[in-house]
């Protein structure tokens, strides 16, 4: 195995995999390494839903747009399926619909259309239910399954650019151009440490500043439903969670309405995202709860939260739960955090739960920020 290469990006979640592709594209040689044997963190314990429409407004949802043209790049390649497109933004309050025209209003809204309840009964009777007032239909968003589009995701970036994969390889200090790990010394011109929700095993102190959080979710996989979802689906309470709606002035209505109506699902943190598989299941969360070290264990009072949203976005009962789990990211006030700890060297985090939506823009941006450091004068 060569031991000497253009970039080392320490660790193989979406932040890393993108890390790892925008170097690649660079024509520069990359190795990941990541202490895992396979794709295992929040890569994976997530919808897959590439999300565009909400995003904040500026500079996030720039990234996620064109993350999702990178997502759309490369999953023919790969071998990647999208299985869903779109968003279905079901919502049953006359203060949801101001926040929608408003948003509307703005160049998010471009491409977006707002449906009546019959015209979004025409289109999908099976998930507009008794209370829906309108339906905000985007075209921008995709949907992979994680569990198996990150692991093609790493393999095709070995088979078609030659990116190397040091598995189950712990990093225990970085030294540019030297990599300390548990396999022995890795040498790099320039490195990209991702570490997800690590916070404590490389630069520490760094990150001990930045007021980060780790942030533990619900999430479940349901039984088919008998019926396809139209896209991935959300509700009323998204809109008070995603800035591209939540910080419009017409949001501070809603929420005051659904923190008298929904207060406790507010406390969780709990939004209604709703997905489908290619087998027709579904993936339905999630709630969100802040720790230094969270908890691992799921509730069954916040289960219970995410499926009465269910229920009342959509009219129907919630189909047997198959699987559930309990994923944890990093969570920090700005969103995002690239970090010069050494000049080689920079530190990478999406810290606001989008990594599939942004990760690829993220990475480019790091990977330019570190060799604008150090190209030469």
């Amino acid at each position: 195995m060569k031991t000497v290469y253009d970039v080392a990006v320490v660790g193989a979640g979406i932040v890393g995999l993108a890390a790892a592709l925008a170097a690649a594209r660079r024509g520069l040689s990359v190795v990941v390494i990541d202490r895992d044997a396979q794709a295992n963190g929040a890569s994976i314990r997530n919808f897959g839903f590439i999300t565009v429409t909400g995003q904040p407004r500026g500079a996030v949802w720039k990234r996620a747009m064109r993350s999702r043209d990178v997502w759309d790049e490369v999953v023919g390649e790969a071998g990647i399926a999208v299985v869903q497109r779109g968003l279905w933004m079901s919502v049953r309050r006359p203060e949801s619909l101001a926040v929608l025209e408003a948003f509307l209003e703005t160049e998010m809204g471009e491409g977006c259309r707002l449906l009546t309840p019959q015209a979004a009964r025409e289109r999908a009777p099976e998930v507009v239910g008794d209370q829906t007032v309108g339906v905000l239909w985007s075209p921008h968003e995709r949907r992979v399954e994680s569990r198996s589009a990150i692991p093609k995701l790493a393999e095709w970036l070995a088979a078609r650019f030659g990116v190397v994969f040091m598995r189950q390889t712990a990093v225990h200090a970085v030294e540019p151009p030297r990599i300390v790990t548990g396999r022995g010394v890795v040498e790099a011109e320039a490195v990209v440490v991702c570490p997800g929700d690590d916070l404590v095993s490389l630069y520490p102190e760094y990150l001990a500043d930045t007021g980060l959080k780790r942030c533990k979710l619900q999430m479940m996989r349901l039984a088919a439903p008998g019926f396809a979802l139209p896209a991935p689906v959300m509700s009323d309470l998204g809109l008070v969670r995603y800035g591209g709606y939540a910080d419009l002035p017409q949001a501070a209505v809603l929420r005051a309405r659904l923190e008298a109506e929904q207060g406790e699902a507010l406390a969780n943190g709990v939004h209604l995202i709703a997905v489908q598989d290619a087998d027709g299941a579904l993936v339905v969360g999630d709630s969100h709860h802040d720790a230094d070290t969270p908890d691992p264990f799921a509730s069954e009072a916040v289960e219970r939260l995410i499926l009465d949203e269910w229920r009342a976005a959509t009219g129907q009962a919630a189909p047997p739960v198959l699987d559930r789990w309990v994923g944890a990211y990093a969570k920090g006030a700005t969103g995002s955090l690239i970090a010069a700890p050494h000049p080689r060297v920079r530190l990478a985090v999406v810290t606001a739960g989008n990594g599939a939506s942004t990760a690829f823009a993220f990475a480019e941006e790091a990977i330019a920020d570190l060799f604008e450091e150090t190209s030469p004068s």
